[in-house]
């Protein structure tokens, strides 16, 4: 069995991939600051589900502290792979302060690769994102397509990420995997985005804030289909860049109408404008993440947003309080 670093234990992907790393027998040292990029109290019911297991250490030290995880790794190593799913995500937020998005997505990243490449570190592992594909390319997104063109910090900050993976994998050999996420969503997710925040809204009664018309589309894909192609990543594959997406993107208001019929409440829907930073939609060719890894979605929209809201309302002494905006 091996020992894996990952980073950004309590975030809704790593969270999900330590504990399928755990079944499967392996160590995992998890990294996380669980800081206040969205409501803590999502990051500590993630951590309290992981809570005793069996080949599990967390440590809370940032991936900006080059310093820090210095000392992690001296410590905690040798690690077989390191798999970097810390990031501050969020397109509309990356507007509002890219510094941070800069400092923990791009140079967060080059901290990890560097310290790889001191330590001899055979795997690295990067989640990226379906946002690189801007608004001009042509959908399905092959993962050839044109990344030039981010409209928003947040898909810079990754697109520089993964030209760094390239350039170590380049220079140092390290055998990188780049995962492009395309709208992750479950239970536990996120609260920024769309699906957590229509079930509660809807069930709590609140204005649903619909950005545009309700007629973009989205690549939603659950989170266990994306935590499970994560861990199929750390085989050695030279260096490769992979979409991970359900290949059925969903158009938003007809996400919001099954929201409404699994919690038998109707939306009071109000349209605001569109982001400036935002797509009309996403659409993941899914074919390399087949063809390399024998992965592909396994749990439909409407599956996965009935345990979303399932998990909502097992949760709803807590999860109705949430920040959503």
């Amino acid at each position: 069995m091996a020992r894996y670093l990952l980073t950004g234990v309590a975030g809704f992907i790593a969270s999900r991939a330590a504990e399928m790393l755990l079944d499967q027998g392996h160590e995992v040292v998890g990294v996380d600051t669980v800081n206040d990029a969205y409501d803590v109290r999502l990051k500590h019911f993630r951590l309290k589900r992981l809570e005793g297991r069996d080949g599990l250490v967390v440590h809370n030290t940032d991936i900006c502290d080059f310093a820090a995880l210095e000392k992690l790794f001296a410590q905690s190593g040798p690690f077989d792979g390191v798999i970097n799913l810390a990031a501050r995500a969020g397109v509309r937020q990356s507007v509002e302060n890219p510094w941070v998005y800069m400092e923990t997505n791009a140079t967060g990243a080059l901290n990890l690769l560097e310290l790889a490449r001191r330590n001899g570190i055979p795997k690295f592992v990067l989640a990226s994102t379906s946002s690189l594909y801007g608004q001009h390319n042509e959908i399905p997104y092959r993962e050839d397509a044109d990344t030039n063109r981010p409209l928003s910090p947040y898909a810079a900050s990754k697109k520089a990420a993964e030209a760094l993976c390239h350039t170590y994998h380049h220079l140092y050999g390290i055998d990188v995997t780049v995962f492009r996420y395309f709208t992750v969503y479950g239970p536990a997710g996120r609260p920024d985005m769309s699906i957590f925040r229509f079930i509660q809204w809807v069930n709590e009664g609140r204005p649903v804030t619909v950005f545009g018309d309700g007629g973009q589309s989205r690549d939603f894909t659950y989170v266990d289909d994306i935590a499970r192609g994560t861990v199929l990543g750390l085989n050695p594959l030279g260096f490769e860049t992979i979409n991970l997406g359900s290949d059925r993107p969903a158009v938003l208001m007809d996400v919001l109408r099954l929201i409404e019929q699994e919690l038998g409440k109707k939306a009071n829907t109000q349209f605001q404008p569109m982001h400036r930073a935002d797509v009309l939609a996403t659409w993941a060719d899914v074919t390399r993440a087949k063809d390399l890894l024998g992965w592909s979605p396994q749990t439909q929209h409407e599956e996965g947003v009935r345990r979303a809201v399932e998990w909502y309302l097992q949760n709803r002494a807590w999860a109705k309080d949430v920040v959503t905006e």
